[in-house]
């Protein structure tokens, strides 16, 4: 996998892509629908959330609550609207091709997010911590991450309504309650063992993968999600004078799993199906890259945004949402949602992620630009 990866990526640097394409273009030709040298892309994905837990850390990390306050009015009124207006992009995309529905307003649930590990990892780290649309950007996608998490339970409660009650209560008193231990925890306890032995990076680095996974099995064990657990990990870490250090040394980690994540994301996807859903695919996958920048934009610049910054903010966002995949995986698996509308979801997150990752690194600054002029660490 990983020396496919180098190849594929080399390649990839060469015809100036970004390396996202590259890994997902690799599961596709690995996987069991093409080649079968990894007939279990199911495991590789279990493997490979490890690298989204690790992102959700991160996120919380660089979240600095006291200056986000002041952002959220404005990434509310962002958010709620531009959620709408994706949901009815999808709605009738979905109403148009024939779709159930029930098939139709799910895909029009996974049209309202964009996608966290795409916007993140192609943002440069100066621009994540000390520029406003870095603040803006985090702002927004924690805002649509809430609002996955609340589709994601009910569709829980659709398909477990014995469950429903205690479901809700668990989101009343049992999220309070982690992020009040942990924050306590955090602020009393590892504050002062970073503060004692931070001449010792391996330990410290022990601690960071210890509190982000250990808070996220935490999370489960109470009913959330085990990304739940990761990102309130982050957010109690973020004021930590060493949060900064623990970040930048996560971030090998964390992109170790995440090839693991995109990999697995190609080598899932069936493509002996694929003429099956491929025009209403590419036409919300052009919808996500084209429509929602310039949604964006337009209610960025109705805040009193600069045109320039509302602009290069609105390509950032322009994908569809890793968590769109989640909520297509619990629908099925449910059987509330149809295969071939399942399929659909899947193939256009995927060319949602192959367009805008392309885009992005050919006209904005990156991490993995190899343009001089466009590479920002």
């Amino acid at each position: 996998m990983f020396t496919g990866a180098a190849v594929v990526a080399t390649i990839a640097l060469y015809a100036r892509q970004a390396l996202l394409i590259a890994y997902i273009l690799l599961g596709v030709l690995l996987g069991p629908w093409a080649l079968d040298m990894v007939s279990n892309p199911e495991l590789i994905g279990d493997i490979a959330n490890i690298g989204i837990l690790f992102l959700l850390f991160l996120l919380g990390l660089n979240l600095e609550p006291q200056e986000l306050k002041k952002l959220f009015r404005e990434a509310i009124v962002v958010t709620a609207v531009s959620s709408v207006s994706f949901a009815l992009m999808g709605l009738a995309v979905g109403l148009a091709f024939g779709f159930t529905l029930v098939d139709s307003l799910l895909i029009a649930a996974g049209m309202m997010f964009s996608s966290t590990i795409i916007a993140l990892k192609l943002l440069p780290t100066s621009a994540l911590h000390h520029q406003r649309m870095g603040e803006l950007i985090v702002s927004i996608l924690l805002l649509q991450d809430m609002l996955a998490i609340v589709v994601l339970l009910g569709l829980e409660s659709v398909g477990n309504q014995e469950n429903l009650l205690s479901e809700t209560l668990i989101i009343i008193f049992g999220l309070p309650i982690l992020v009040l231990a942990a924050w306590w925890f955090a602020t009393r306890v590892l504050t002062a063992l970073f503060k004692r032995f931070d001449q010792i990076p391996e330990y410290l680095f022990l601690w960071a993968i210890g509190w982000c996974l250990g808070l996220a099995e935490l999370a489960t064990l109470i009913g959330l999600s085990h990304e739940v657990g990761a990102f309130v990990a982050g957010v109690t870490l973020a004021t930590s004078p060493i949060a900064r250090y623990i970040a930048e040394s996560l971030k090998p980690l964390r992109d170790f799993f995440l090839v693991l994540f995109f990999f697995a994301l190609g080598a899932g996807l069936n493509i002996g199906a694929l003429p099956e859903v491929i025009l209403p695919a590419l036409l919300l996958a052009v919808l996500s890259i084209a429509a929602k920048p310039w949604v964006f934009k337009v209610l960025l610049q109705r805040e009193q945004e600069k045109g320039r910054m509302a602009g290069e903010t609105g390509a950032r966002l322009g994908q569809i949402s890793e968590f769109s995949l989640l909520i297509v995986v619990v629908a099925t698996e449910l059987s509330v949602m149809s295969q071939k509308a399942s399929l659909l979801m899947q193939s256009a997150t995927i060319l949602s992620f192959l367009g805008s990752s392309f885009w992005i690194v050919r006209r904005y600054p990156t991490p993995i630009s190899t343009d001089r002029a466009l590479h920002r660490d």
